[in-house]
């Protein structure tokens, strides 16, 4: 039987029972499902190996357990295997309870206790379906994702992605600087390490330093090394990070931060491509590839004096500018299931995916913290979700979306100064308990001017008097 158009899914019966098959076809074609019937095993094993477009196009199998010659845990263990995304979902007596629990170990999506009501295999049916179809969506977007996924850890089908792979395949044979901007958690150090892996320097080393996390005072030490007594602690020579990359690659990041005294050195090093060590009148020459990455805007600094321009220069022969993931949406559903994936392997395959809902939510989110934010997100979720497939209620919203989200609602209806005001306070009011001390702090008021505002805007008894200095430090006490 071909699947009728607009049907809600294809699902095959397998029972030997005449009577109990034709109330079976008879309900879920009632229900807008397309059903192919079958009377045994045997008979439903030769229709679902087929191979026909037909039979490719089943979407759940709905089996007796009890039959003659091929039984229903028979055609699990056939089927299964060759189909592990097409739940298999059984029915059985009372007395057989025993096998359907074996078929479940089996990879039995579930199992109906006969008699039924037919509700209760109408919604058997639909979140069997449910997850089926995500573990095929899963399955294709896997696929979809090492089709894409070729640099490294970097996944993406937007067209600015597809651009910035291109241009690190022709990047990375050459020897030339790289200058790689884009706001924080883009991936500047992926695509760093992406060109040094698929360049001539990939088995020489590859040594990362973050400009922000080092003291400039001994930042300098750190990238040209020193020698014995050249300060106060330098005990012993020490080699610098760019004579340890020899052969290899540097990168910088956050290189706008780099104080101006230094950028003149490492512009030296650059024209030269030779170090020396700091107490060192001995020149080294070193054979390195510097890639240089910064969120700041470098055009901006060099016009406040913060940054040199024949750095910059030297830095960005070939710029890549990374996209933020707001301006990529069409990339959070493949990033979202490779993290989820490489997570929830990590924490025992619990999880296996994202409803369409939630996989929406995830979309519409701002991404302030970009490709990072997203991966802290779902390994927060792989551990903390009960469920196999993750919800959208089980998504949370940031401090800045509840923030924004507040503000959007309470102004909606356009209120006066003092209607926000009095609706902050209960908010506030709300958030710490009742607890006047917390909530004044919060407000940046003092506890006797909250007490008046609770009075005015009717929050409190008007009848009340107003608390006495000694009555407030009772209050202060108890909060």
């Amino acid at each position: 039987m071909r699947e009728e158009k607009n049907s809600k899914g294809f699902i095959v019966v397998i029972d030997d029972d005449p009577e109990m098959r034709s109330l079976l076809v008879d309900h879920l074609r009632m229900e807008g499902y397309t059903v192919e019937a079958f009377g045994d095993g045997k008979e439903a094993m030769m229709y679902l190996r087929s191979g026909s477009l037909e039979s490719e196009a089943v979407e759940l199998v709905l089996t007796d357990i009890r039959m003659p010659e091929v039984d229903g845990l028979s055609v699990l263990r056939q089927y299964h295997p060759s189909h592990p995304h097409i739940p298999v979902v059984l029915m059985t007596a009372h007395a057989s309870i025993e096998s359907a629990v074996e078929g479940l170990r089996r990879g039995a999506f579930d199992y109906l206790i006969k008699p039924f009501k037919l509700a209760e295999i109408s919604l058997v049916i639909k979140r069997a379906l449910n997850y089926g179809r995500l573990q095929r969506q899963n399955k294709v977007l896997t696929s979809e994702v090492k089709k894409t996924w070729t640099l490294n850890e970097i996944v993406g089908k937007a067209p600015a992605m597809k651009s910035i792979f291109e241009l690190i395949e022709r990047v990375a044979p050459a020897t030339s600087n790289v200058l790689i901007t884009g706001e924080s958690g883009t991936g500047k150090e992926v695509v760093a390490r992406s060109i040094h892996s698929r360049s001539q320097r990939a088995n020489k080393p590859f040594i990362a330093i973050n400009v922000t996390a080092i003291p400039d005072n001994l930042l300098e030490s750190e990238l040209f090394g020193h020698t014995k007594g050249s300060f106060t602690g330098a005990i012993s020579d020490k080699k610098g990070l760019i004579e340890e990359a020899e052969g290899g690659t540097l990168f910088l990041d956050e290189i706008g931060d780099m104080n101006l005294s230094l950028q003149a050195k490492l512009l030296q090093f650059l024209q030269l491509r030779k170090i020396k060590a700091v107490g060192s009148n001995v020149t080294k020459d070193v054979d390195v590839r510097v890639i240089a990455a910064t969120h700041k805007d470098l055009k901006r600094a060099i016009q406040s004096g913060t940054f040199r321009e024949d750095l910059y220069y030297r830095l960005a022969v070939i710029p890549i500018v990374m996209p933020a993931l707001r301006h990529r949406t069409e990339d959070i559903p493949l990033l979202a299931n490779h993290f989820l994936q490489k997570y929830s392997v990590l924490n025992g395959g619990k999880v296996l995916g994202f409803s369409s809902n939630a996989m929406m939510k995830l979309m519409s989110m701002p991404w302030h913290g970009n490709v990072r934010e997203l991966e802290n997100l779902v390994e927060r979720l792989v551990v903390l979700t009960p469920h196999p497939i993750i919800q959208s209620e089980d998504i949370p919203l940031g401090e800045g979306q509840e923030a924004e989200s507040f503000f959007g609602k309470a102004v909606s209806d356009h209120p006066t100064l003092a209607d926000l005001e009095k609706r902050y306070i209960r908010v506030i009011l709300e958030k710490t308990g009742g607890k006047k001390e917390k909530a004044a702090h919060i407000l940046g008021i003092n506890r006797r001017t909250l007490y008046r505002k609770e009075r005015e805007y009717g929050l409190i008894d008007e009848s009340a008097e107003e608390p006495t200095e000694d009555h407030l430090e009772t209050q202060l006490e108890e909060n």
